[in-house]
């Protein structure tokens, strides 16, 4: 079941600072008996075309223990890698104009194919036909109760595109897309290299959670145990400017004061 919440995450109550550095505490996730409590790292709004690495090593390097896991919002490294797509560069065609009308919008997962300019860059991406296939079968799953057929058709690279929001807090946004990153187990071992914490990629939101990368010493762990450790998505949705999470197992430790936001099911 999914839960979301409305608004930021940054609760005042929450706010703890070291060495200059503002984070914010977001619980215990207990994932296959392990106690992991996560700590939300805010950030300055990062451009396009910054060094990642020198972002890790100024705002988590400070915080990090050994054994930590560190857990990158993906829309953060695409933008690092300028691996985005400006509004005004993408011709909206006929089939985006009418297909986009009949697509379901989700505040919750972010902007969704009901956006024109979005849709018209999937078709870019991936060609009229596969898309217009992929519309039609999503639209009679729906009819039988089965969602997100239209995603696993086109593929991860057309579900983590973002941007096109004129309802973004970030100005940036709204007339800008944001492409999946580029070799993202790469970029993590990268990070891991210059900075020695373990390093995930993640595309995450108040519903659901992909790992798009991560370095070779986290495979043990499986990608299902990393996806439960930010399930709630720890990083939020709104405003919130923490695009990095440190995943620590503090393991039979006393877990820091957390007040957590309520669930929008239970207002």
């Amino acid at each position: 079941m999914a839960f979301w919440y409305d608004g930021n995450k940054n609760y005042a109550e929450n706010k703890r600072e070291k060495d200059g550095i503002t984070y914010y505490i977001r619980g215990v996730a207990e994932v296959c008996g392990k106690r992991l409590e996560r700590y939300a790292v805010h950030t300055h709004f990062i451009g396009r075309g910054e060094d990642l690495c020198a972002i890790v090593e100024k705002y988590v390097k400070p915080l990090a223990e050994q054994g930590d896991i560190l857990a990158i919002g993906e829309k953060v490294v695409s933008m690092c890698q300028d691996n985005t797509v400006e509004k005004e560069k993408v011709k909206l065609g006929f089939l985006a104009k009418t297909l986009s009308k009949f697509a379901k919008q989700n505040s919750d997962a972010g902007i969704g194919m009901g956006e024109p300019y979005k849709l018209q860059l999937a078709i870019n991406l991936k060609g009229a036909p596969k898309v217009l296939f992929a519309a039609v079968c999503g639209g009679v799953a729906k009819i039988f109760g089965h969602r997100g057929v239209f995603y696993k058709i086109v593929g991860q690279d057309v579900a983590g595109i973002d941007g096109f929001y004129e309802h973004s807090a970030f100005d940036t946004y709204h007339d800008l897309a944001v492409l999946n990153p580029k070799d993202p187990d790469k970029v993590c071992e990268e990070v891991k290299q210059k900075t020695g914490i373990d390093t995930m990629i993640i595309d995450a939101n108040d519903i659901s959670v992909e790992i798009l990368g991560k370095t070779k010493s986290l495979e043990t762990l499986g990608d299902d145990f990393l996806a439960d450790s930010v399930r709630d998505n720890p990083a939020g949705q709104d405003d919130e400017l923490t695009p990095f999470i440190i995943i620590r197992d503090i393991k039979d430790r006393e877990a820091e004061p957390y007040v957590p936001m309520k669930a929008r099911e239970e207002q």
